[in-house]
């Protein structure tokens, strides 16, 4: 196994201007290894595990290049659409949908730092081009923006939990608690994510080297605690505490839906429910089952990405290859695009206010309340419920 770049007899000079040998076309040559794709002045801050494996095909380059163009394309236009709609239309301007706007901010941070950047890197040499300094802001802001995000996600969570199974029992949110919630979201990921600018952990290039994040090969003692630290602080306990929070919507809504179920039965009628009750139940029914939904695409996008971090942190790190890194990475990284589809755009009033002020998206209007997404039907619920509060 390579243990450091001095293993491999080469001129570094040589292979950072190019990896490349031209009797090869698309292959490299034999004895490259992927740092050796990298510019001269970034080699000093990639780990040195890297050194055990040999370049992938450019086309992987490319072709993930052309997919991170796609997300940050849509990206890009289903966030800034959610912040111009809640800007513009001022019945969108809900503490609730406060919380919405947060996580939209995180995610255009994502787009616009991280996105861009493995764009720029994959076309023009397939390995970080933009110097040592640049990599570890972008490493920076795709931390603070990512586990904002996660962190966002569990504020939403939370005020979902509030509304639906505490009801008018719960403390109305208002716009300064919401900017509250917003502002402790952004000093809790702050306060960890600018330790490696004071020694406690690094931001390096990772996996193709297309892109930057912590460095989770360093085991030293404080680097291991760190990576270990994040991994529960913003990904273990945000998972479980959005999991009991959707647990707790769950069996609200089918226990109250029991207790009707028992009542009516007692008095020999088929329902307690008016037509609009029972209308009402059927949205929150779509809502248990977008909250399992929601769950499961959070995990599936996040958990590999985990995996990966905890293996080359704590397990056998020769698993992590380029391109079991850079995999990973990317579905962790689509979160951004996921978003505001799921968390806004799905919105029945953010859909009213896009046929408003930008008809040209062609969104046709719902037949009628029962036509509207099940992931519609989880926001607007929430937000009916929290704006009949704070009328209260």
């Amino acid at each position: 196994m390579v243990t450091s770049p001095r293993d491999i007899p080469r001129d570094p000079q040589a292979f950072a201007v190019s990896a490349r040998d031209e009797k090869f076309g698309w292959m490299f040559d034999p004895n490259a290894r992927v740092p050796d794709t990298a510019p001269a002045d970034m080699l000093e801050i990639i780990p040195k595990h890297w050194y055990n494996f040999a370049p992938v095909n450019p086309l992987w380059h490319y072709m993930l290049g052309m997919v991170y163009i796609v997300l940050f394309v849509v990206s890009l236009f289903g966030n800034l659409t959610a912040l111009y709609l809640f800007l513009k239309d001022r019945t969108l301007r809900t503490p609730s949908n406060m919380l919405v706007i947060n996580l939209t901010l995180s995610d255009l941070v994502m787009t616009l730092t991280n996105h861009t950047a493995f764009i720029y890197n994959a076309f023009m040499g397939g390995a970080w081009q933009l110097g040592p300094r640049v990599c570890e802001v972008c490493g920076f802001l795709g931390a603070v923006s990512g586990l904002a995000s996660i962190c966002s996600l569990v504020a939403i969570s939370w005020d979902r939990y509030r509304v639906i199974v505490q009801s008018f029992n719960a403390a109305p949110l208002t716009v300064g608690k919401a900017l509250a919630i917003m502002i402790f979201v952004w000093a809790y990921t702050m306060a960890f994510t600018l330790l490696p600018f004071f020694g406690i952990g690094a931001y390096v290039p990772e996996g193709i080297l297309d892109s930057c994040t912590f460095d989770y090969f360093d085991t030293g003692v404080i680097n291991t605690a760190y990576i270990w630290f994040c991994i529960v602080g913003f990904y273990i306990f945000p998972i479980l505490l959005i999991c009991f929070f959707y647990y707790h919507i769950v069996n609200a809504v089918f226990q109250h839906e029991k207790a009707l179920k028992e009542q009516a039965k007692k008095m020999n009628v088929s329902t307690l429910r008016s037509n609009a009750d029972q209308d009402k139940q059927s949205a929150e029914i779509r809502i248990a089952k977008v909250a399992l939904v929601n769950i499961t695409v959070w995990a599936l996008c996040w958990t590999p990405y985990c995996v990966v971090v905890a293996i080359g942190i704590s397990g056998d790190p020769m698993l992590v290859t380029p391109l079991v890194s850079a995999l990973p990475a990317l579905f962790a990284k689509a979160v951004s695009t996921y978003n505001p589809l799921v968390y806004a755009l799905s919105h029945p009033r953010y859909r009213a206010a896009l046929r408003k002020h930008m008809p040209w998206v062609c969104i046709s209007p719902d037949d009628d309340g029962k036509s509207k997404p099940a992931a519609a039907d989880t926001t607007s619920t929430v937000s009916a419920e929290t704006a009949n509060q704070e009328k209260a």
